[in-house]
């Protein structure tokens, strides 16, 4: 096995872990506060830390840090590689800490820009605001725990990073379970919860880079070399590679004019998206970049060439059955894993319309992990802004052309808006399943994103595609064709999930899936594919 494949599986095998807690820690949710409005002040108030954790660690900072650690590994010495630790870790704390302070000052003011459908004076504008200052510091530590991560994926110290989400996971069941009904069954639980986790996915981590030698010392250093480059490629990937992110904060925006619960549908929609997402894009993406980064500073085109189209094989041959399996079993899923207690069936059925639009979109998801390292690993931060300005426009657009769809070109978008006297607010805060346009404007703004950076890097000639293209595509297309028609037979087998009871719901998913997957593996290998083939 290469060793970038076997950094991929550590990577993801470790992810899995997070995300079968992270499961269940979402089913806690769900069991023990179900969907209603104060759910949706939480996921609203945890969107703005949680944003500024994806940028961190998926996003702006790693892709702009770890190619000039690369650099600076490759061309200078090991106290120069310290040096640059110690006054990045410096100049990002000092950041932090001035965002953190402004953000718990100018909070009521970020009530309106976040979520503007939460009134003044309403008891979900004065729990937003309350939660928002309890959750944002969690910004800051999950932050300095990102770039100790950084270092340890530079180092193909992979597993402890993968891993210290189950911090957060565990925390939070621990906030709902114990310190909730301590509260009085409050969700502000689960606020203090995403304080606490922060602190121990840092602390988790510092033993390693303790063994590595790299434990910083902090030091404000605008004017070092290395700073000055990081900030430099960091700006525009701010934007750049978090387009997905800014969607879902303008999202988060328009869903707070929907109906009560919209919010919470559509984060265990995105939560159930992230299962593929996490366990192997950000696999992917986290694994590709220091080896790209590592090709372009050795001057090694065709070694760059070659692990991109790696990247895209691996992300499309776990993306189209992933699409369509989460197409198809989005109800059977939704039934099983979150409906019981105070998530109802209208709860599950409203996540499944949300999670079938969205899923569209996975491949294009996948592929972007492996899209944007490849310009960030260049150090050109320029074109993926273009495209990202491109994506979100799009999302804006097709967010306001869809509600303008269901108002005014079907029927119960006419009869809402009849109602409401015109009121297109009003009407949108009576419609059920309006969520599911704002899922599928995400879905459209990633295929957007996703296919423009293919095209740039083609363009340009950085990418130049491998022999063998046509037949691995044939290969991937006859195995998803199967896998769907297997999941089919299942579902006109068993139509009605919410009939039956936990357990059965559990077997008969288990089965379903696990049969799709074998006929997906079966005619794979019937065709020849081997897993020497994904090596490189």
């Amino acid at each position: 096995m290469s060793r970038l494949l076997r950094s991929t599986a550590v990577f993801s095998a470790m992810t899995f872990l997070s995300r079968v807690s992270g499961l269940v820690r979402d089913q806690v949710y769900a069991i023990v506060f179900g969907a209603n409005p104060a759910m949706d002040v939480f996921i609203a108030a945890f969107r703005i830390p949680n944003f500024m954790r994806r940028l961190s660690a998926e996003g702006s900072f790693s892709m702009a840090f770890v190619p000039v650690l690369a650099e600076y590994k490759e061309k200078h010495g090991p106290q120069a590689v310290r040096d640059l630790v110690d006054r990045v870790t410096g100049t990002l704390l000092a950041g932090l800490l001035v965002v953190t302070a402004v953000v718990l000052l100018i909070a009521p003011w970020l009530t309106q820009l976040i979520a503007p459908g939460f009134v003044p004076g309403s008891e979900k504008h004065a729990l937003f605001i309350e939660m928002l200052r309890i959750t944002f510091p969690y910004a800051l530590f999950i932050s300095l725990a990102s770039l100790v991560g950084s270092i340890l994926n530079s180092y193909q110290r992979f597993a402890i990073p993968a891993l210290s989400p189950v911090l957060l996971n565990l925390a939070m069941m621990a906030a709902a379970l114990g310190l909730a009904p301590l509260m009085g069954g409050s969700v502000k639980a689960l606020a203090w919860g995403v304080f606490a986790a922060g602190i121990l996915q840092l602390v988790f981590q510092l033993p390693a880079l303790a063994k590595l030698g790299l434990l910083p010392r902090p030091k404000l250093d605008f004017a070092h070399a290395g700073v000055r480059k990081i900030l430099k490629l960091m700006l525009p990937t701010l934007f750049g590679s978090s387009v997905v992110q800014f969607n879902l904060l303008f999202n988060t925006m328009a869903a707070s004019f929907l109906i009560g619960g919209s919010m919470t549908w559509l984060y265990y929609s995105d939560r159930l998206l992230e299962f593929p997402l996490g366990m192997f894009g950000v696999a992917i993406g986290t694994v590709i970049l220091p080896h790209l980064s590592t090709r372009h500073a050795a001057t090694d085109p065709d070694g760059f060439s070659k692990g991109l189209d790696w990247g895209f094989r691996l992300c499309l041959l776990i993306g189209l059955p992933a699409c369509a399996g989460l197409i198809l079993c989005a109800e059977p899923l939704m039934a099983t894993l979150f409906q019981y207690r105070n998530f109802s069936t209208l709860d599950a059925k409203m996540s499944s319309w949300s999670l079938i639009a969205q899923s569209t979109a996975v491949p294009a998801f996948l592929l972007v992990k492996v899209l944007a390292p490849a310009f960030y690993a260049r150090q050109d931060t320029r074109t993926p802004v273009k495209a990202a300005i491109v994506a979100v426009l799009t999302n804006a657009l097709c967010t306001i052309g869809l509600f303008a769809w269901l108002l005014h070109a079907t029927p119960t978008g006419q009869a809402a808006l009849q109602a409401a006297g015109g009121s297109w607010r009003q009407a949108l805060a009576g419609i059920h399943g309006a969520h599911a346009m704002l899922a599928l404007a995400i879905a459209i703004a990633g295929w957007v994103n996703a296919l423009q950076l293919a095209w740039l890097l083609r363009r340009t000639g950085v990418y130049r595609r491998q022999p063998g293209w046509g037949r691995f595509f044939g290969r991937l297309l006859a195995a998803t064709l199967a896998l769907v028609l297997v999941v089919l037979v299942f579902r006109h087998a068993w139509p009605a999930w919410s009939d039956w009871a936990w357990w059965e719901r559990g077997w008969r998913l288990a089965a379903m899936v696990g049969s799709g997957g074998l006929a997906y593996a079966a005619v794979l290998l019937a065709l020849g594919m081997r897993p020497r083939d994904l090596r490189h």
